[in-house]
């Protein structure tokens, strides 16, 4: 067994628990590949005979496909989520290679993946990643050894971090608005090309998890911001691509229920416009960086506590990015009672960070917020799994 993640690593980027077990019945990888699986990188490995030639090719390695490791690992019943919006990807995938769409409720360590109760686990690449592989303090120390299937690779990405307002707050704040924006894509910008600095400030900015942690972090964050869901790199950060948000709420509407009938109906007739606004982007992109704000004092609420998922705003805070657009800004911690759309929207704070998906079915519920940048140009979650195993 390898070393435990300790409580405040465990507990970073979640809130809430998610729904009970489910499983299903098991094949191993070897026996549920079946024709047409083509060969990847996977990196998991098998033996057996050759059957066209009859010699026996026990020596030889043979890498599986993610196909195959996919479909062993879900007729084991052993592919984990922990829920929270994450699960949607992953019954896109099951849904993808005609398999129950049934996933393990994981928790937020990376124990089940560590005990092998769970072969296929979920993680966020800048976070349980980084605990799986690292072997610093809290970490497990399974270096490159481990597989991994990419939800992007997969074409079942889904957006996650955005920056949101309310349809109310931008009318009437319009400069504000162009003015945060402004500061906040600097910050990003500066953050992307020096993760490590940005690591430094988050980490004194209150950070929840190890400075070596921290500094992993960045690094993975700065992908995330700068390289789009098929890998090509993006320089125009904050860019809200059509293509990528439209994938997002077309699995979204497969997959999420509602609990109010008329918020379902409601969700599924959402488009894109209904949800995104790209005027004030585009706005303060060509700005040369001078506003007249009508609120010079705004906040913007985190999914979670201070870390290098949020990096742009701390660098833009501490390097005076915002000061300079003439706005002073109060970063406020996610994690607590009130979840940041309902903080958006009830005007406790002005601004938030949440995933598409979770302001599509705020709106759909009867709240007024609409995104206003995409942060995070690709999915931050991958299965991982022991080769091993398969």
């Amino acid at each position: 067994m390898r070393k435990k993640t300790q409580k405040w690593m465990r507990m970073l980027g979640v809130a809430a628990l998610t729904a009970g077990m489910l499983t299903g019945c098991g094949t191993k990888a070897a026996e549920s590949q079946g024709g047409g699986a083509a060969a990847d990188s996977a990196g998991s490995k098998t033996t057996g005979e050759s059957a066209a030639s009859g010699e026996s090719v026990a020596s030889q390695e043979t890498e599986l496909s993610s196909e195959a490791v996919i479909r062993a690992a879900a007729g084991d019943g052993k592919v984990g989520n922990w829920g929270l919006g994450n699960e949607y990807e992953v019954l896109a995938l099951l849904a993808k290679y005609d398999l129950p769409v049934e996933y393990l409720s994981q928790d937020f360590t990376m124990d089940g993946f560590d005990d092998d109760s769970i072969t296929l686990a979920s993680a966020m690449t800048y976070n349980e990643l980084g605990l799986v592989k690292n072997d610093y303090d809290g970490g497990y120390g399974y270096g490159d050894t481990i597989g991994i299937i990419d939800m992007n690779d997969e074409g079942v990405a889904m957006m996650e971090d955005n920056i949101f307002c309310t349809k109310a707050f931008a009318a009437e704040n319009p400069e504000t608005v162009k003015a945060f924006l402004y500061a906040s894509l600097k910050g990003w910008e500066y953050a992307v090309a020096n993760p490590q600095e940005a690591a430094k400030i988050c980490y004194e900015a209150g950070s929840s998890v190890s400075q070596e942690h921290q500094s992993y972090m960045a690094d993975e964050v700065a992908k995330l911001a700068s390289t789009d869901t098929k890998g090509n790199t993006v320089t125009d950060i904050g860019n809200m691509d059509d293509d990528a948000m439209q994938q997002t709420l077309d699995i979204a509407k497969q997959y999420v229920t509602l609990d109010d009938e008329a918020a379902n109906t409601a969700f599924q007739s959402l488009t894109l416009d209904d949800i995104r606004d790209k005027t004030f982007i585009e706005a303060a992109k060509s700005s040369d960086g001078t506003f007249k704000p009508e609120k010079t004092e705004v906040s913007i609420q985190l999914k979670w506590l201070p870390d290098a998922q949020f990096m742009g705003y701390y660098v833009a805070d501490a390097l005076g990015y915002y000061k300079e657009v003439g706005l002073t800004v109060n970063i406020v911690s996610g994690g607590g009672d009130i979840a940041e759309t309902t903080a958006v929207n009830n005007g406790t704070v002005d601004f938030g960070v949440t995933w598409e998906t979770n302001l599509a079915s705020a709106d759909a519920g009867g709240m007024d917020l609409v995104e206003i940048a995409q942060i995070f140009q690709r999915s931050g979650l991958v299965l991982v799994y022991k080769p091993e195993n398969f």
